[in-house]
């Protein structure tokens, strides 16, 4: 089955977000790109094709999703995906797989990432805070991806890595 619409999968499609450590842009970006669109259109598990979509946001975030009530992915087919991203990575300068990072927007709107450590310290100085909107990689289907992948700080996991009493009186945007 060729690569379909994002939004034209079901609610319930299994999602994984890749964020990058860097912003990529311009050609690289219509690289990686190209290379995640061909790598859809032939994704397969033990032979049966898988209905699949991608987005695109910010220079930084890709989501594949994948409909799961017509085929599942299989560890083997999800291996294959990681696989790809993880050979793009030296080409693009960055890093996408695994990087264990938090992103958030800054002041100025632009997204920008940090360790879990350093969000802390973040946190720590004020500089972010309950209002900051933070991106929740950890979304498990597109609905939840929709609902929820960008969210204020307070409202989200990411607010366990703030320090105990790090402000709800800051709106640290």
């Amino acid at each position: 089955m060729p690569r379909v619409p994002l939004d034209s999968l079901p609610g319930e499609s299994r999602v994984w977000v890749f964020g990058s450590e860097h912003p990529v842009t311009d050609t690289s970006a219509q690289w990686l790109l190209d290379i995640v669109d061909a790598f859809l259109d032939q994704w397969a598990a033990h032979g049966a094709p898988l209905r699949a979509g991608r987005d695109w946001r910010e220079h930084r975030f890709l989501t594949i999703a994948v409909d799961q009530s017509t085929a599942g992915a299989s560890g083997c087919s999800i291996d294959a995906l990681f696989r790809a991203l993880r050979e793009s990575e030296d080409l693009l300068g960055t890093t996408m797989i695994g990087s264990g990072r938090v992103y958030y927007r800054n002041s100025d709107g632009s997204v920008a990432s940090a360790t879990r450590d350093l969000f802390s310290t973040l946190g720590a100085t004020g500089a972010v805070g309950p209002e900051t909107p933070v991106f929740d990689t950890t979304v498990q289907t597109l609905a939840d991806w929709n609902e929820r992948f960008e969210t204020p700080l307070g409202a989200s996991w990411h607010a366990r890595l703030l320090p105990e009493g790090a402000g709800s009186e800051r709106t640290g945007r």
